[in-house]
């Protein structure tokens, strides 16, 4: 009898013990299921990006909704392109992501100043490393220019390959030009970027300023992973008509990133639409659509943030910023992250 108690009371601390430890598995494993990210910038968040759909994805699987501002085309405002103003945006704005947009064609721009262009870009594209944001690496133009764009984005890939902060936008706004042309440009420049880079984020652009996203959904590029294409806005000339675009885009497929837009008119001037702005602020949000607002620049017109008071770099108070800043600012601090 007595060899039967213990035999029981061993049987019942087995199973105590054995209880206490999946307990504490368990608990174990719950606690690193929760990752907090309180402090950790855009980057330590999400890691590398990817796209799945029409969605853009981080290194978990999860949609990702980055958003932030176009610096203005560096050969006429090259005094914003610095690491003070990136962060400015990170820590002030609250941008996940910032757009160094190269001019491609003007004075100073890359055709004529090759490296005084790829210096304000990399000057961009390290501030938002540091900062642990995401960058667009923007060829800003309106012509196609293979050979040209060929060289630079070879250059870009070989030095940022390893950064997963790093996209690249390889055609900002296709004018005159058919989507085969667009297309078979692309196609030339993917290659070469994939050749070294193998997964970032590439940006495709459409012609007619990006708002002809319909005839890539209908022939898009393929054989390559991650690309998304571009579509740009002016909240006070692009209505509906443009929304039900990107309807018939996304219905079919087709990644959309908005890496332009405004509240104005397509000249980059006239009076803010706010309830324009807020249907397509509101429709990115329904779609999961990142988006950039254009631009950080002291031009005398609305699209322009800055006053030509307003210092190169950062820390700006509601002094220095235009209506448009203040605007872009704001609804950024009003999203929820």
């Amino acid at each position: 009898m007595q060899k039967m108690k213990a035999h029981v009371l061993n049987l019942a601390f087995c199973l105590f013990f054995l209880l206490f430890q999946c307990s504490e598995v368990k608990q174990e494993k719950t606690e690193d299921e929760i990752t907090d990210f309180t402090g950790k910038t855009a980057v330590e968040k999400h890691g590398k990006l990817s796209v799945d759909g029409t969605f853009l994805l981080n290194e978990r699987g999860e949609k990702v909704v980055l958003k932030g501002v176009s610096f203005g085309w560096h050969n006429w405002w090259p005094r914003f392109y610095n690491e003070k103003a990136v962060g400015t945006f990170v820590n002030d704005w609250e941008c996940t992501v910032v757009r160094a947009a190269m001019g491609i064609d003007p004075d100073r721009g890359y055709i004529r100043d090759p490296q005084f262009s790829t210096e304000c870009v990399t000057r961009v594209v390290d501030a938002a490393i540091k900062h642990g944001v995401y960058v667009i690496i923007d060829w800003h133009s309106h012509t196609v220019r293979t050979p040209e764009a060929v060289g630079f984005f070879r250059e870009m890939a070989q030095r940022y390959k390893d950064y997963p902060n790093v996209i690249y936008e390889i055609f900002n706004e296709p004018e005159r030009n058919s989507w085969e042309d667009v297309k078979a440009y692309s196609e030339e420049v993917i290659k070469t970027i994939r050749g070294i880079d193998r997964s970032n984020i590439i940006l495709v652009g459409s012609p007619h300023w990006d708002q002809d996203v319909h005839l890539a959904a209908d022939n898009p590029v393929s054989g390559y992973d991650n690309i998304m294409y571009t579509l740009h806005f002016y909240a006070a000339t692009h209505h509906q008509f443009l929304r039900d675009r990107g309807d018939y885009a996304l219905s079919k497929g087709l990644p959309l990133f908005v890496s332009e837009c405004a509240g104005m008119e397509a000249t980059g001037d006239g009076p803010i639409n706010y309830d324009e702005w807020r249907k397509w602020v509101d429709w990115m949000a329904e779609n999961s659509i990142s988006w950039v607002a254009w631009s950080v620049s002291d031009k005398d017109e609305t699209c322009s943030m800055m006053l030509p008071s307003a210092s190169s770099e950062g820390n700006w108070s509601d002094n220095d910023l235009k209506e448009w800043g203040t605007t872009v600012r704001d609804t950024f601090l009003n999203l929820i992250n």
